[in-house]
């Protein structure tokens, strides 16, 4: 976690290809022959997604965290940080899958995981990274909107 939380920093520097590299690098390292753990998976496709440029690949990524998220438990996520619950995972997890799904003019999935992670706003604390995802929802909302419109008088 130590190593993804570096490549992170990068990322927020705007190094993208350099968090690119070390979350790379983590995801070699993963054991295999033997399931990884969920926390590590969730939280490395998580930015892996970010850091990519094609958009089918973001969507990747994110399908995967959102996939491994299914098999962690509150108690392993705890372990790490103890304010940490799965249920706060969702929100964030499932706007990333619908943008990535509305940038490759996916509408229909776009909505149907904005409506999963506005249904699951309810395990955000009113704080500043609650009010951040639920802004992130309303904004992605008004342009899948926009977008509708604009092809309703396309047509």
């Amino acid at each position: 976690m130590a190593r993804i939380a570096q490549g992170q920093e990068l990322a927020v520097a705007g190094d993208r290809e350099g968090a690119r590299r070390i979350f790379e690098e983590v995801w070699d390292a993963l054991p295999s022959g033997v399931d990884p753990d969920p926390l590590h998976v969730v939280t490395l496709a998580h930015h892996l997604a970010d850091v990519q440029t094609d958009p089918a690949e973001e969507l990747r990524w994110d399908l995967l965290a959102l996939d491994a998220a299914e098999s962690l438990t509150d108690d392993r996520a705890r372990e790490h940080h103890s304010s940490l619950r799965v249920a706060g995972f969702y929100p964030s997890l499932h706007l990333n899958v619908a943008a990535a799904h509305h940038a490759l003019g996916h509408s229909a999935e776009a909505r149907h995981h904005l409506d999963r992670a506005a249904e699951n706003c309810g395990s955000l604390a009113e704080d500043g990274y609650g009010r951040m995802i639920r802004g992130a929802i309303s904004r992605l909302r008004a342009d899948l909107d926009a977008c509708e419109c604009r092809t309703t008088r396309a047509e």
